[in-house]
Protein backbone atom coordinates (compact mmCIF):
# COMPACT_ATOMS: atom_id res chain seq x y z
CA UNK A 1 0.00 0.00 0.00
CA UNK A 2 1.59 3.06 -0.75
CA UNK A 3 -0.06 7.11 -0.87
CA UNK A 4 -3.45 8.07 0.79
CA UNK A 5 -5.61 5.68 -0.03
CA UNK A 6 -5.20 3.31 2.93
CA UNK A 7 -6.43 6.45 5.32
CA UNK A 8 -9.62 7.34 2.95
CA UNK A 9 -11.80 5.15 1.46
CA UNK A 10 -11.98 6.24 -2.08
CA UNK A 11 -15.30 4.39 -2.90
CA UNK A 12 -18.83 6.00 -4.24
CA UNK A 13 -22.16 5.89 -2.84
CA UNK A 14 -22.81 3.66 -6.12
CA UNK A 15 -19.88 1.58 -4.97
CA UNK A 16 -21.86 0.93 -1.16
CA UNK A 17 -25.50 0.53 -3.01
CA UNK A 18 -23.73 -2.00 -4.79
CA UNK A 19 -22.08 -3.99 -1.92
CA UNK A 20 -25.21 -4.00 -0.03
CA UNK A 21 -23.13 -3.65 3.39
CA UNK A 22 -24.99 -4.61 6.65
CA UNK A 23 -21.65 -4.28 8.26
CA UNK A 24 -19.31 -1.53 8.85
CA UNK A 25 -16.10 -1.06 9.83
CA UNK A 26 -14.15 2.08 12.00
CA UNK A 27 -10.61 2.26 12.34
CA UNK A 28 -9.87 4.19 15.20
CA UNK A 29 -6.74 5.47 16.01
CA UNK A 30 -4.69 7.99 17.77
CA UNK A 31 -2.23 10.65 17.26
CA UNK A 32 0.59 10.23 19.94
CA UNK A 33 3.92 9.80 20.15
CA UNK A 34 5.52 6.46 19.39
CA UNK A 35 9.19 7.14 20.21
CA UNK A 36 11.86 8.84 17.79
CA UNK A 37 11.29 6.11 14.60
CA UNK A 38 7.14 5.58 14.30
CA UNK A 39 4.72 8.87 12.96
CA UNK A 40 2.42 10.28 15.57
CA UNK A 41 -0.51 8.41 13.52
CA UNK A 42 1.34 4.84 14.16
CA UNK A 43 -1.88 3.40 15.80
CA UNK A 44 -4.35 5.28 12.90
CA UNK A 45 -1.93 3.87 9.94
CA UNK A 46 -2.34 0.44 11.58
CA UNK A 47 -6.38 0.45 12.35
CA UNK A 48 -6.56 1.08 8.85
CA UNK A 49 -4.36 -1.19 7.43
CA UNK A 50 -6.15 -3.88 9.52
CA UNK A 51 -9.38 -2.53 8.13
CA UNK A 52 -8.72 -2.62 4.75
CA UNK A 53 -7.35 -5.94 4.81
CA UNK A 54 -10.64 -6.65 6.65
CA UNK A 55 -12.64 -4.65 3.52
CA UNK A 56 -10.36 -6.26 1.24
CA UNK A 57 -11.95 -10.30 2.39
CA UNK A 58 -15.06 -9.34 3.64
CA UNK A 59 -18.72 -7.84 2.19
CA UNK A 60 -18.08 -4.97 4.68
CA UNK A 61 -18.00 -1.24 4.21
CA UNK A 62 -14.65 0.61 5.25
CA UNK A 63 -15.15 3.83 6.75
CA UNK A 64 -12.26 6.97 7.05
CA UNK A 65 -10.82 6.53 10.80
CA UNK A 66 -11.03 8.66 13.99
CA UNK A 67 -7.52 9.99 14.01
CA UNK A 68 -7.30 11.37 17.47
CA UNK A 69 -8.68 9.32 20.77
CA UNK A 70 -7.44 8.73 24.46
CA UNK A 71 -3.59 9.54 24.48
CA UNK A 72 -3.29 11.79 27.64
CA UNK A 73 -0.82 9.26 29.38
CA UNK A 74 1.39 10.25 26.45
CA UNK A 75 0.97 13.88 26.68
CA UNK A 76 4.46 14.42 28.12
CA UNK A 77 5.98 14.14 24.68
CA UNK A 78 5.50 17.03 21.75
CA UNK A 79 2.82 16.27 19.07
CA UNK A 80 0.97 14.31 21.20
CA UNK A 81 -3.24 15.13 20.74
CA UNK A 82 -6.20 13.37 23.02
CA UNK A 83 -9.64 14.24 23.00
CA UNK A 84 -11.66 13.02 25.91
CA UNK A 85 -13.23 9.86 26.62
CA UNK A 86 -16.97 11.33 26.62
CA UNK A 87 -15.93 12.74 23.22
CA UNK A 88 -14.63 9.53 21.17
CA UNK A 89 -18.34 7.80 22.96
CA UNK A 90 -20.22 10.20 21.50
CA UNK A 91 -18.91 9.92 18.10
CA UNK A 92 -18.82 6.28 17.92
CA UNK A 93 -22.75 6.08 18.94
CA UNK A 94 -23.20 8.87 16.53
CA UNK A 95 -21.64 7.07 13.28
CA UNK A 96 -23.46 4.17 14.21
CA UNK A 97 -26.68 6.47 14.71
CA UNK A 98 -25.62 7.79 11.06
CA UNK A 99 -25.48 4.10 9.48
CA UNK A 100 -28.44 2.51 11.01
CA UNK A 101 -30.02 5.62 8.51
CA UNK A 102 -28.59 4.54 5.46
CA UNK A 103 -29.70 0.37 6.21
CA UNK A 104 -26.20 -0.21 7.60
CA UNK A 105 -26.89 -2.39 11.18
CA UNK A 106 -23.59 -3.51 12.30
CA UNK A 107 -20.20 -1.62 13.30
CA UNK A 108 -16.84 -3.16 14.23
CA UNK A 109 -14.51 -1.04 15.56
CA UNK A 110 -10.81 -1.47 14.74
CA UNK A 111 -9.23 -0.23 17.35
CA UNK A 112 -5.69 0.31 17.21
CA UNK A 113 -4.71 2.05 20.44
CA UNK A 114 -4.45 0.02 23.51
CA UNK A 115 -5.82 3.44 26.11
CA UNK A 116 -9.17 3.58 24.28
CA UNK A 117 -10.70 2.13 26.97
CA UNK A 118 -13.98 3.45 26.47
CA UNK A 119 -14.74 2.01 23.38
CA UNK A 120 -15.53 -1.17 25.11
CA UNK A 121 -18.33 0.53 27.09
CA UNK A 122 -19.69 1.53 24.14
CA UNK A 123 -19.82 -1.68 22.72
CA UNK A 124 -20.52 -3.75 25.94
CA UNK A 125 -23.96 -0.86 25.30
CA UNK A 126 -25.05 -1.34 21.92
CA UNK A 127 -25.82 -5.17 22.72
CA UNK A 128 -24.90 -7.31 19.84
CA UNK A 129 -24.59 -4.15 17.32
CA UNK A 130 -21.16 -3.44 17.67
CA UNK A 131 -18.09 -5.67 17.99
CA UNK A 132 -14.51 -4.47 19.12
CA UNK A 133 -11.30 -5.81 16.99
CA UNK A 134 -9.18 -7.16 17.50
CA UNK A 135 -9.81 -8.43 20.82
CA UNK A 136 -7.00 -9.56 23.29
CA UNK A 137 -7.41 -13.49 21.89
CA UNK A 138 -6.93 -12.01 18.42
CA UNK A 139 -4.02 -10.32 19.30
CA UNK A 140 -2.48 -13.12 21.19
CA UNK A 141 -3.55 -15.48 17.96
CA UNK A 142 -1.74 -13.37 15.71
CA UNK A 143 1.55 -12.67 17.83
CA UNK A 144 1.89 -16.77 17.94
CA UNK A 145 1.39 -17.11 14.62
CA UNK A 146 3.50 -14.93 13.58
CA UNK A 147 6.45 -15.44 16.18
CA UNK A 148 6.49 -12.72 17.87
CA UNK A 149 8.93 -12.64 21.13
CA UNK A 150 8.00 -10.06 23.50
CA UNK A 151 5.14 -10.93 25.38
CA UNK A 152 2.06 -8.71 25.26
CA UNK A 153 2.61 -6.91 28.07
CA UNK A 154 6.19 -6.21 27.48
CA UNK A 155 5.52 -5.03 23.99
CA UNK A 156 3.37 -2.06 24.95
CA UNK A 157 3.98 0.60 22.81
CA UNK A 158 6.12 1.47 19.58
CA UNK A 159 7.75 -2.32 19.97
CA UNK A 160 7.81 -5.36 18.18
CA UNK A 161 4.47 -6.23 16.96
CA UNK A 162 3.96 -2.52 15.81
CA UNK A 163 7.07 -1.78 14.24
CA UNK A 164 6.43 -4.95 12.31
CA UNK A 165 3.20 -4.91 10.78
CA UNK A 166 4.91 -1.26 9.63
CA UNK A 167 7.46 -2.69 7.69
CA UNK A 168 5.55 -4.83 6.16
CA UNK A 169 2.76 -2.67 5.05
CA UNK A 170 4.51 1.35 5.08
CA UNK A 171 8.11 0.51 5.54
CA UNK A 172 8.42 4.32 4.14
CA UNK A 173 6.90 5.73 7.81
CA UNK A 174 9.89 3.81 10.23
CA UNK A 175 12.85 5.68 11.00
CA UNK A 176 15.99 4.20 11.26
CA UNK A 177 16.97 3.87 15.19
CA UNK A 178 14.41 1.23 15.56
CA UNK A 179 16.57 -1.25 15.96
CA UNK A 180 18.12 0.28 18.83
CA UNK A 181 15.92 1.33 20.76
CA UNK A 182 14.83 -1.82 22.90
CA UNK A 183 13.18 -0.56 26.54
CA UNK A 184 11.50 -2.69 28.76
CA UNK A 185 9.16 -1.26 31.80
CA UNK A 186 8.14 -4.49 33.42
CA UNK A 187 6.66 -2.74 37.03
CA UNK A 188 3.88 0.20 35.06
CA UNK A 189 1.29 -0.47 38.30
CA UNK A 190 0.69 3.51 38.12
CA UNK A 191 0.72 4.21 34.37
CA UNK A 192 -2.72 5.40 34.39
CA UNK A 193 -2.26 8.06 37.39
CA UNK A 194 1.42 9.02 36.00
CA UNK A 195 1.27 8.50 32.72
CA UNK A 196 4.51 6.81 30.69
CA UNK A 197 6.90 9.26 30.84
CA UNK A 198 8.06 7.84 34.50
CA UNK A 199 8.55 4.48 32.82
CA UNK A 200 10.46 5.26 29.61
CA UNK A 201 12.61 8.44 28.47
CA UNK A 202 12.24 7.42 24.83
CA UNK A 203 8.24 7.04 25.01
CA UNK A 204 9.25 3.30 23.96
CA UNK A 205 7.72 0.21 25.67
CA UNK A 206 8.98 -3.24 24.03
CA UNK A 207 11.60 -4.83 21.82
CA UNK A 208 11.16 -2.94 18.40
CA UNK A 209 15.03 -4.46 17.61
CA UNK A 210 12.77 -7.93 16.81
CA UNK A 211 10.38 -6.44 14.60
CA UNK A 212 10.67 -7.64 10.75
CA UNK A 213 8.18 -7.42 7.86
CA UNK A 214 7.40 -10.98 8.01
CA UNK A 215 6.28 -11.19 11.30
CA UNK A 216 4.02 -7.87 9.97
CA UNK A 217 2.77 -10.09 7.19
CA UNK A 218 1.63 -13.28 9.32
CA UNK A 219 0.23 -10.71 11.79
CA UNK A 220 -2.19 -9.40 9.46
CA UNK A 221 -2.66 -12.68 8.06
CA UNK A 222 -4.48 -14.60 11.31
CA UNK A 223 -6.11 -10.82 12.41
CA UNK A 224 -8.28 -11.37 8.51
CA UNK A 225 -8.74 -14.79 9.38
CA UNK A 226 -9.83 -14.02 12.86
CA UNK A 227 -12.50 -11.25 11.70
CA UNK A 228 -14.70 -13.92 10.55
CA UNK A 229 -15.74 -15.26 13.84
CA UNK A 230 -16.70 -11.57 15.29
CA UNK A 231 -18.85 -11.24 11.82
CA UNK A 232 -20.40 -14.66 12.60
CA UNK A 233 -20.91 -13.33 16.33
CA UNK A 234 -22.71 -10.45 14.85
CA UNK A 235 -25.07 -12.51 12.78
CA UNK A 236 -23.64 -10.98 9.37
Amino acid sequence: MNGDEYLVPLTTTVDERDRKATVAVLPVGSFEQHGPYLPLATDTVIACTIAREIAAAYPVQLLPPVTISCSHEHSAWPGTVSISARTLYSVVRDIADSLRLSGVEKLVLVNGHGGNYVLANVVQEARGSMALFPGSRDWEAARVAAGIETSSYSDMHAGELETSILLHTHPNVVKSGYDTSDRLAEDRRHLLTVGMAPYTESGVVGRPSLASARKGEALLARLVESFGEHLAVLGA
